[in-house]
Formats: C-alpha cells, structure tokens, sequence
C-alpha cells in the first residue's frame, strides 16, 4: 500500500485544514493595528496562517477574545504546511493590577475607620 499523496491533494488538505482552524480560532495576536487569528498554540510557540501572515518579529500582545493574556517576544520560526511558525522568547502574562513591590499581610485591614468625636 502506498502513502503517496499528490501535491494538489496535499495542498487542498491543506487548505482545508487551515480554513477550519481560522474559523474557530478564539487566539489572535496583535502586533500594532494589525491582528492575526492564530491557528495553533502550544508551549513555546504558534502558528498564524502563512499567506495573511508577515514575518512578525519582537514584541507583540496575545489575546483570548476580548481578554488580553499575554505579551510576548517572538521570532520568526519555520513556514510549513500553509502555516508560518513562531517562537517565543519571553511570554509574560498580564495582570489587571499594578504589581506589589512589598508583601501584603494576610490580616491586613481593607480600610481605614476613624473614631468621630462624640459631641
């Protein structure tokens, strides 16, 4: 039996595959004005579509829907399959809140209640 597939089936599958993964994509990366829906996503990496994707390189924010996750350093990695492959450098996740620079008590009051003079 043979494994053999020619070129035209490969690249429909493809295409086909690529266009599956666009439309349930909830990723996408943005990178100044311009956003891209991501394809795929593991640990150290993603892959956008390769024909809408330029070779992005440097810092750029990761969001899941409306919900902003993470801001990365990236590099260009590989293009294959119909998509292109980066890598990431630093991904470092966001925070609604300031970071502390101190430790909070866990028996810290939440607010201040001044005793008023009794008249």
């Amino acid at each position: 039996m043979s494994t053999f597939v020619p070129k035209e089936v490969q690249a429909g599958l493809d295409r086909a595959r690529v266009a599956t993964a666009k439309k349930v994509a909830r990723l996408c990366v943005v990178s100044g004005s311009a956003s891209f829906p991501v394809l795929r996503k593991w640990d150290t990496g993603f892959a956008l579509e390769a024909a809408d994707a330029p070779h992005l390189r440097g810092f750029v924010d990761l969001y899941d829907g409306a919900v902003h996750l993470f801001r990365c350093l990236i590099v260009a990695s590989e293009e294959d399959a119909g998509e292109m492959r980066y890598d990431f450098k630093r991904m470092t996740a966001v925070s609604d809140r300031a970071a502390l620079d101190f430790e909070r008590a866990p028996d810290l009051p939440a607010a201040l209640i001044e005793k008023r003079a009794t008249p």
